[in-house]
């Protein structure tokens, strides 16, 4: 006997993206409240990505956040090409995220600023973020 093909499945598939509208989570204030979309709707996905350690929520899908925890304590001339290629990768997954560049590295005592620019569909973003070790 052999299979047969279910029709309903062969038909046009169209593929919609969803939308970015999304809770707004004022992060100097700790608080929830309405909703964003677009260019802030990214800025806070980008946050929120490196803001949560890849494959240690077990609620998260594992394409979901950064590996940096293994970097703490690290020579900063190591850390700072890992982080680089981490950050990207990360936020790569993010189908609305179409590049990741512009990079910047500032070693301080105890600290590394890291900056820079992400292209999406919504347009560029900038982002700079202090990580002490």
């Amino acid at each position: 006997m052999l299979p047969t093909i279910n029709v309903l499945l062969s038909n046009d598939v169209e593929i919609v993206e969803q939308a970015s509208n999304t809770f707004f989570l004022d992060l100097g204030r700790n608080i929830v409240f309405g909703f964003t979309d677009g260019r802030e709707a990214m800025k806070q996905a980008i946050c929120l990505i490196l803001s949560t350690e890849r494959y240690k929520y077990v609620i998260l899908p594992w394409s979901y956040g950064v590996e940096l925890e293994d970097l703490f304590g690290m020579p900063v001339s190591w850390v700072i090409p890992e982080a680089k290629r981490r950050i990207e990768e990360a936020l790569l997954q993010d189908v609305r995220i179409k590049a990741v560049d512009n990079f910047g590295f500032e070693a301080k005592k105890g600290a590394v600023v890291v900056s820079f620019t992400a292209h999406t569909v919504f347009g560029d973003v900038d982002y700079e973020r202090e990580v002490s070790y």
